[in-house]
């Protein structure tokens, strides 16, 4: 019976499911911003490797 109160009073994977809940959160922030963000920085992109381009020739 001792076995089981400690058990289910135990909360140690409580906190590896809090991390990994608070990990997805971040990554799922980090997609959204990236897929938000991404026209922009690939004409930022374009516009450095013209310049590049432009200088090396």
């Amino acid at each position: 019976m001792g076995f089981i109160k400690a058990f289910i009073s135990d909360e140690s994977g409580a906190t590896m499911i809090e991390y990994g809940l608070v990990a997805a959160l971040v990554s799922i922030a980090a997609i959204v911003a990236l897929q938000l963000l991404g026209s922009q920085l690939q004409i930022i992109f374009n516009t450095v490797s013209s310049y590049l381009a432009e200088a090396g020739s």
